[in-house]
Parts: C-alpha cells; structure tokens; sequence
C-alpha cells in the first residue's frame, strides 16, 4: 500500500476500535452478572434513562458532556472513555504493525476479546466461558479463512504452541490445586497458544514467559507498596492478556534478539 492509503487503514482500524471499545464497556459490566449485552440498550445507572445517540458517540460524547449524564449530571466514571481509546489504539497498533493480512481479523477479534477479559478479571477475578470458550471455534474460523485467502498455514507449529501453553498452565493449576491459577486461566492459555504459536515461535515462548515475568514485576511493586501481601490473591489473566500483547507487537524481535545474545541463533 502507499503511504497515504497505509494510513488510511490504521485511521480505519482505529475509528472502528473505537467503537468496538464502546460495545466491550457493554459486555464487561453484564458478561459477568449474565445479563444479555443486546437488551435492554444503555442507560445511566442514576436516574436510568436511556441514553441516547448523540451521547453515545465514543470519547467524543463524554467530553462534550464533561463525564456526567445529561439527564441527572451524575458523573460518568472516565473508565468508559479510556476503554474506548485504548481499544482504538490497539487496533490501529495491529493495523499498522501487520497491515491488510490474512491473519489481522483474528488478532483483531482477539484483542476485543481480551480487553473484555482483562476488565472482567480485573473486577471480578474471574474468565468467563461465554467469552473464552467461543474464543476457540472463533479463532480457527478465522485464522482458516486467513488460509483461504492465502495466508500461511502453519497448523501443526500452532497446535503444538497450544499444547505448551495448556500443559504449562495446566500444571501449575494441578500442582497449586487452583490456589496459584484459575481453571479459567487455563482455558484461555489454549485460546493464547494458537494465536501467537500462528504467528511464530518466537511471540507464543515470549508471550508465555512475559505474563510471568509482567505479573511478578507487578506482585512485587504492589507488595513493596503495601498493596498486596505475600498471601493475597491477584487475577492472573491480565498478565496473560499483558504477555500475548507484547508478544504479537515484538515478540519475534525479542526472540531474534535473544536467541543472537545467546548464540543459538
């Protein structure tokens, strides 16, 4: 692509980020309480009135209204606003990082789904099925079609990556009995695997070692801060979800960059 239509697609991808960010605020408050994310629409959990178009508009909306309701000024957390520019972010970052590929709608799907999850396991310290689970099918539609259109197919270097994840993960929930990992951090280490094992080698052993490394770093400032203590219990799957994204964005520099340092390469 030339440099004015390259742009073009990231400032595409981004915009419909965006509004995926929007909906994803929607799914990580009901997802979790099993309400349905379709109906009834949104409305102000103050005065409960609906909330309307023109106020629906991500970030824009918010600002204009200075993070409050129009109906009852109740404020407006600016977690919402935020959710939607990072999620506009990330997927202009995908765009600009892997342009018009086969394989950009799964990392795409992918990357709406893990913000839900991150969000979701932030709050609740919990991955739901509904959201992990049809991850799987999902991705192997996906990344299929990406085949069809005549991306790579690299089937067995990704089962195999998912079989490390699982196995690594699935493991340490055996050892702990559940007490150092949840079981629903195992069904997302599969959904993990295959993303970034159809990427590489390098960005699923990164993207693996890296929710380790991010959530040990972040353990040991919460604890030196006295935010946390030795026995308290902290949602793993961000870290994952922090891990697979470094991964996909560098992941294979990091590994040609470790593999030159230690002579393996």
């Amino acid at each position: 692509m030339t440099f004015s239509l390259a742009a073009l697609f990231v400032v595409a991808l981004g915009g419909l980020g965006l509004v995926v960010g929007s909906f994803l605020n929607v799914v990580a408050y009901r997802v979790p309480v099993g309400a349905s994310i379709v109906r009834p629409g949104s409305a102000c959990p103050g005065c409960g009135s609906p909330i309307r178009s023109r106020d629906n508009i991500p970030v824009v909306s918010w600002l204009l209204l200075r993070g409050r309701c129009r109906d009852c000024s109740q404020v407006v957390a600016g977690r919402y606003p935020l959710v939607e520019a990072s999620t506009g972010v990330l997927f202009a970052a995908l765009a600009a990082t892997y342009g018009p590929v086969a394989v950009l709608p799964a990392l795409l799907y992918l990357a709406a789904a893990g913000v839900a999850l991150f969000l979701i396991d932030l709050d609740h310290q919990r991955l739901p099925d509904a959201i992990v689970l049809p991850s799987y099918p999902v991705l192997a539609v996906l990344l299929g079609g990406g085949v069809a259109l005549g991306g790579a197919f690299p089937l067995w270097r990704a089962a195999a990556s998912v079989a490390l994840w699982l196995a690594v993960y699935g493991l340490i929930w055996l050892v702990t009995a559940g007490r150092g990992m949840g079981l629903g951090d195992v069904k997302l280490s599969g959904v993990l695997g295959l993303m970034l094992g159809w990427l590489g080698w390098g960005p699923s052993l990164v993207g693996l070692l890296g929710g380790f490394v991010i959530g040990g770093v972040v353990g040991m400032l919460l604890i030196a801060g006295g935010r946390a203590g030795r026995a308290t219990r902290i949602a793993h799957g961000p870290f994952m979800l922090a891990g697979a994204a470094l991964a996909a964005f560098v992941g294979a520099d990091l590994w040609t960059a470790y593999l030159a340092f230690t002579g393996l390469g």
